[in-house]
C-alpha cells in the first residue's frame, strides 16, 4: 500500500478521434447508442483519457487495459476513480488501497442553502447556514465533494442517502466527523480537499492514512 494519492487531469474537449481504437467493444457499442454528438465526443475522450493513463501506471497499451467494474487494473493493485465536471475530467490513483474522487465546477448560481436543506443532514445544513452568505457557495461545494468522494471510494453510489453521515464544511479540514450504522467508519478515511484552481472543488477519499495526494502531470 503506498502512501500517496496521485490525480491526473485532462480536458474533455480533446479531440476524441484519437481514442477511438483505445476502446473495448463494449465502450464503443456505449458510444454508438449514445445520441448526441457532443455526448459521444466526451465519453470516448474520458475512456481513452483513463485508458492511456493506465498504460502509462500498469504496461502495456491503452487498447489492452483490463478495467474491472469498481476501478481496478493492474491484476487488482491499482484502485482508480474518474470524475469530470465541464470540461474538466480527472482520475484518482492509489495502489492497495480503495479510493474515490469527486470534482464539481463552482456554480454561484446554485441554490446551496435550498440544496443543503434538501440533501444534506441537518447538522451540515445547519453549518452552512450560520455562515456569512458569501461563504456558503464555496462551503457547500466543500461539503458534496467530500460527500460524494467517500460514497464513490466506499462503492456505494446513490444507494446511501447523503444525510446518512457527516463531514466537515471548513477549509482545509477534510473529514469525515460521523459513519452510520458504525461510527467506527469514520476513523478509516482520509479526505483530502484538492487545489484545482478557480471555478472547481474537489475531493480525495482515501482508505487509511495518507501521507499526500499529489496533483500529478
Amino acid at each position: 500500500m503506498t502512501e500517496t494519492v496521485d490525480v491526473y487531469r485532462a480536458s474533455l474537449s480533446a479531440d476524441p478521434s484519437g481514442f477511438e481504437s483505445c476502446l473495448s467493444p463494449e465502450e464503443r457499442a456505449r458510444a454508438d447508442g449514445l445520441a448526441f454528438p457532443r455526448g459521444r465526443a466526451r465519453f470516448v475522450a474520458s475512456r481513452g483519457h483513463l485508458r492511456v493513463l493506465l498504460a502509462r501506471l500498469a504496461g502495456g497499451t491503452p487498447a489492452s487495459q483490463a478495467i474491472v467494474a469498481g476501478g481496478t487494473c493492474g491484476q487488482g493493485s491499482i484502485r482508480f476513480n474518474v470524475s469530470h465536471s465541464g470540461d474538466l475530467w480527472a482520475c484518482a490513483v492509489a495502489v492497495g488501497r480503495e479510493v474515490g474522487l469527486d470534482v464539481e465546477a463552482v456554480d454561484p448560481d446554485r441554490k446551496v442553502s435550498s440544496l443543503a436543506t434538501r440533501h444534506f443532514s441537518r447538522a451540515e445544513a445547519d453549518a452552512l447556514a450560520a455562515l456569512p452568505a458569501a461563504e456558503r457557495t464555496a462551503a457547500f461545494h466543500r461539503v458534496w465533494t467530500r460527500k460524494e468522494a467517500w460514497l464513490k471510494a466506499r462503492g456505494f453510489g446513490i444507494s446511501v442517502p447523503l444525510d446518512s453521515f457527516e463531514v466537515t464544511h471548513g477549509a482545509g479540514d477534510a473529514r469525515l466527523l460521523a459513519t452510520r450504522p458504525d461510527p467506527a467508519e469514520a476513523a478509516r478515511w482520509t479526505l483530502r480537499d484538492l487545489d484545482l484552481g478557480p471555478g472547481f472543488a474537489g475531493c480525495v477519499a482515501a482508505e487509511g492514512e495518507v501521507r499526500e495526494v499529489r496533483l500529478a502531470k
